[in-house]
């Protein structure tokens, strides 16, 4: 479980394909302090970490995780948004996020905001996973490679963020440009209750 507050960005040093999997190789700093079996959300998606080194550590995903993801498309460089599991006792600064992406979605425009942005997003709509709650709402929540924020003006098939300049500085957001391709998760509370809608 994680909460969508990104502790850092990582940067790929390493990829090594293995039948259908990927190997990841991350640089952070908060990599010394890190356990094998231990889950990480990068981009958004919960990896589980399988290998540690001084200052580095390895993950794998699957080929359902590089195809519902844009983590097959990263390339060694690449700066991707970390944050360890949140503790029992932790605040709950962000929403609730599993770390279970549900899709991508395309930035369409990113415009200045007098030292903040909006950045505008666009996703494929699919009627029947919108009535599963596979959609945004105004001033609900999203969470866009991992970093929980506040959606604005929501369309069918698109929404705005809004992103403060230390967001902008601290996440992977100052990489992202109009035709980049980021990860999503919706609410999971908006999935359950439109799952619960058809019994009521």
């Amino acid at each position: 479980m994680f909460s969508g507050i990104v502790e850092a960005c990582a940067r790929l040093v390493a990829l090594r394909k293995e039948q259908e999997n990927v190997h990841f190789t991350f640089s952070c700093p908060f990599a010394g302090e890190l356990k094998i079996d231990q889950s990480i959300s990068h981009n958004g998606v919960c990896l589980t970490v399988v290998a540690l080194e001084e200052e580095t550590y390895t993950v794998t995903a699957m080929r359902e995780t590089l195809e519902r993801s844009n983590l097959g498309s990263l390339q060694v460089g690449d700066p991707v948004n970390v944050e360890r599991s949140m503790p029992i006792n932790g605040r709950l600064d962000g929403h609730i996020v599993q770390g279970h992406v549900d899709q991508t979605a395309t930035c369409t425009a990113v415009r200045d905001a007098g030292g903040s942005y909006y950045f505008t997003f666009r996703y494929p709509f699919d009627r029947q996973m919108a009535r599963r709650g596979y959609l945004t709402v105004d001033k609900g929540s999203v969470c866009v490679n991992g970093v929980s924020l506040t959606v604005c003006n929501p369309t069918e098939d698109g929404f705005e963020v809004a992103i403060i300049p230390y967001t902008f500085e601290h996440t992977n957001f100052h990489a992202i440009g109009v035709g980049s391709t980021v990860n999503l998760e919706f609410d999971i509370i908006g999935k359950y209750i439109s799952r619960i809608l058809p019994y009521c």
